[in-house]
């Protein structure tokens, strides 16, 4: 692995804790908090959040996978070998630096200037809050992507990186965008789609970002990946000349 694809790499883990983490949150409050509820019902003509019981199990799915794989950089816990290196940079940790004061900015908001109860669903109040989290989530989304693209598009290769995770994503994304279209069809109001933007944001940019990388992999790099591999037949060692 090249320095520029540890680098790259080492930057994932941070960013999937806090992105499923908030996703997760958001979810679980659309689907079971009656604050959250009310408060959506009377932005959105009285229905109910286009959130269902399956992406709450997926933020959950994710959130233990990614803190166990997060846990692995610190050895003691592991048994591994140290190094120096296996840590976040400036600017991961930056990033969710910000993520905290957005979230307590808009906590101070709801909870100062519309109260902690009764609140008027109009102003802020605290399913603003919930959204913050779904910001969170698809700006992580967002910006954990662009060093994968740039590595490619500065190497002129994807070569060593695995195209079948990104197969398995844009699946998901297609399909979890045509489940918000169903849901909201069945509301007969399409402020179901709007009034998740976390849902709708998530399946625009993971599928945008991986629509990029397949054109990548299998149209723009496609033939200086071939190059990079060796043949079979070629040998290992060259031969002397004689």
């Amino acid at each position: 692995m090249t320095d520029e694809q540890l680098e790259t790499f080492l930057r994932f883990p941070l960013l999937n804790v806090v992105g499923f983490g908030s996703y997760t949150i958001s979810t679980a409050a659309f689907l079971y908090s009656p604050v959250i509820k009310s408060q959506y019902a009377a932005r959105h003509h009285g229905l109910e959040p286009t959130v269902r019981f399956n992406d709450l199990v997926f933020g959950l799915h994710a959130v233990v996978l990614v803190v166990l794989t997060y846990s692995q950089f610190y050895p003691s816990l592991w048994g591994f070998t140290h190094s120096d290196r296996q840590r976040a940079n400036r600017p991961v940790v930056g990033l969710c630096i910000a993520c905290a004061l957005a979230l307590v900015i808009i906590a101070l908001l709801a909870g100062i200037k519309n109260g902690v109860e009764n609140q008027d669903p109009y102003d802020w109040a605290w399913i603003d809050l919930i959204y913050m989290f779904g910001y969170i989530k698809l700006a992580v989304t967002f910006v954990k992507y662009i060093p994968q693209a740039w590595l490619n598009y500065k190497r002129k290769s994807t070569e060593g990186w695995s195209i079948y995770q990104i197969l398995f994503d844009i699946t998901g994304g297609v399909l979890s965008m045509i489940q918000l279209i169903i849901d909201a069809s069945f509301q007969d109001d399409w402020s179901g789609i709007t009034g998740n933007p976390l849902k709708f944001g998530l399946s625009v940019v993971s599928s945008g970002f991986d629509l990029l990388f397949i054109v990548q992999h299998y149209i723009l790099y496609r033939d200086s990946d071939q190059r990079q591999k060796p043949r079979e037949e070629e040998p290992l060692l060259q031969q002397p000349e004689t």
